[in-house]
């Protein structure tokens, strides 16, 4: 049986970026911390023809891959740019083109990144009222970021961190936990006979 799987999606496309960075650190820490692999996308692996499509089928056969990956995923992170206090059109458009009921009852953290710290609720007015018409199961903490959280594109505030570990722990009950080493136990039989020897000494 094929392992399960998590699945990222940047809604940026723009590469490499803060929000795809971001993306890759918070799947990179789910499937470490899960029994999952990760994969992670973004806006740019599908291409022009995604501006192009008025509908799912018309969207090419590596597009409708990347979808399928993240209709069949056990879990969805979502992270996107802030522009003018909403996500980019061109990610509403994708979203538009997938079947409400694709993603009824599936676990999404909701990421984003923006300039500064006004644009925070981002996630609670645009974000999770989108995943929440689609019957998603959003988890209840979101994680943004902006320009001070981050230093040569990498992910440096300890504040976050936390809240990245404590937005992943939430997909516990949806994840299957990570195989723990069996404990070694002693041979029974072996044992049995080596007190059995000791009180024959006696």
């Amino acid at each position: 049986m094929s392992r399960s799987f998590i699945v990222g999606l940047s809604g940026n496309v723009s590469s490499p970026s803060k929000t795809r960075s971001l993306l890759d650190e918070i799947v990179t820490r789910a499937s470490s911390r899960f029994d999952v692999q990760g994969e992670t996308y973004d806006l740019n692996d599908f291409g022009i023809e995604l501006g192009l499509a008025r509908q799912f089928s018309d969207l090419g056969e590596v597009s409708r891959q990347i979808v399928d990956r993240i209709v069949q995923a056990r879990a969805v992170v979502i992270a996107t740019p802030v522009y003018k206090g909403s996500y980019p059109g061109l990610f509403k458009h994708l979203i538009d083109l997938l079947d409400p009921s694709w993603l009824v009852g599936k676990p999404v953290l909701l990421a984003a990144n923006g300039g500064g710290e006004k644009h925070a609720l981002v996630i609670e007015h645009q974000l999770r009222p989108l995943f929440a018409f689609m019957e998603a199961q959003t988890l209840a903490t979101g994680v943004y970021v902006s320009e001070r959280d981050f230093a040569n594109g990498r992910l440096v505030s300890g504040g976050i961190s936390d809240r990245v570990d404590r937005a992943i722990g939430q997909f516990a009950p949806f994840l299957p936990q990570p195989r723990q080493q069996e404990r070694q136990l002693p041979n029974i039989s072996h044992l049995r006979l080596h007190q059995e020897a000791a009180a024959a000494s006696f």
